[in-house]
């Protein structure tokens, strides 16, 4: 497949990457700094674009069978809530404006349920920091739920997925839609590298057409 990958150089996106061209997938890697993209495999060509401008997203991924976007302003961002919103937003318009009709999106697990009409955002735990960032991906979430067009997918990452579970593929992990998958020890965990063979599973073989999932072990 010809794949376009916006946030190539992100966490997620190096990961989606590496996977994508580990199965043979010819990968447009989007991102705003592309010096750092590997091209070794000879299936990536780097482009530099400007995900808050549709106009560059809808030219940038014309011709793909596929845009997946890992677009994240970054935590540390203090503007990650208004960029986010506005960059997911301009992503999904630009695809609109392409003609691709496939549309993966990776957002964040602050929506799931963790129990009957409680998200995992609303929780006393959830860290503070995190926040900002969580309820723009779980509001857009709610725009996307209204997306006709595309053929979308919203990919919440497990509750415990960040650089420190990350170094391990075992190509092993359990589905669910709004709620986490929880293991024997009640934890929803997974690394990132098994987030992207789910992600790129999905993309091989759809099962969540106009829905969101989650993965974990």
């Amino acid at each position: 497949m010809k794949v376009a990958l916006i946030g190539a150089t992100g966490f997620v996106g190096t990961a989606l990457l590496t996977e994508l061209t580990s199965r043979g997938h010819q990968v447009t890697a989007i991102a705003r700094n592309i010096d750092k993209i590997p091209t070794e495999s000879g299936l990536v060509t780097p482009l530099s674009a400007n995900v808050l401008d549709a106009s560059e997203v809808a030219s940038a991924v014309a011709g793909h069978d596929v845009v997946v976007s890992a677009y994240n302003p970054g935590w540390t961002n203090p503007n990650i809530y208004a960029e986010f919103l506005q960059g997911a937003q301009a992503i999904q318009q630009g695809v609109k404006q392409s003609g691709v009709k496939r549309f993966l999106l990776v957002g964040g697990a602050g929506s799931l349920e963790v129990a009957p009409g409680v998200q995992l955002i609303d929780t006393p735990g959830f860290p503070e920091e995190y926040k900002p960032g969580a309820n723009a991906a779980r509001e857009y979430l709610n725009i996307l739920k209204q997306e006709n067009d595309l053929d979308w997918t919203f990919v919440s990452p497990a509750i415990e997925m960040h650089p420190g579970t990350s170094g391990k593929r075992t190509g092993t992990y359990r589905t669910s839609l709004d709620t986490p998958v929880f293991n024997d020890h009640k934890r929803s965990i997974l690394s990132v590298e098994d987030l992207a063979v789910a992600i790129v599973d999905e993309i091989e073989q759809p099962q969540f057409i106009k829905k969101r999932f989650t993965a974990a072990y």
